[in-house]
């Protein structure tokens, strides 16, 4: 993230706080009241986003984790068509042999 962006975020999630606290008083409250309320709401809003960020960092699925996953699969495909045919087959035969044990590569 940008320092802009939490800048901007910043900002924003100030002014929704004016905003709710304004929406509050003109629905009646008082000042203590409405201050009380949309502190409540504003920092609930924040921990469940804190909490999707914990998740995602918990489910490792933020961009840098998609951005390795998919350098490492661009540099396997490049290393794949790198490969001779002759090469190719042996590899493939390898794995074959490591995930059926009954296939031999002597056969």
């Amino acid at each position: 993230m940008r320092r802009i962006d939490v800048i901007v975020m910043s900002v924003a999630l100030f002014a929704t706080g004016g905003l709710v606290y304004g929406l509050f008083q003109l629905l009646g409250l008082d000042s203590l009241e409405a201050g009380r309320w949309s502190q409540l709401i504003l920092i609930g809003g924040v921990l469940v986003w804190v909490s999707t960020y914990l998740f995602r960092v918990g489910t490792q699925n933020m961009t840098y984790n998609q951005q390795r996953r998919d350098y490492e699969e661009a540099m396997l495909q490049k290393r794949w068509e790198s490969l001779t045919p002759e090469e190719r087959a042996k590899l493939e035969a390898e794995v074959a042999s490591e995930s059926d044990p009954s296939i031999s590569p002597d056969n």
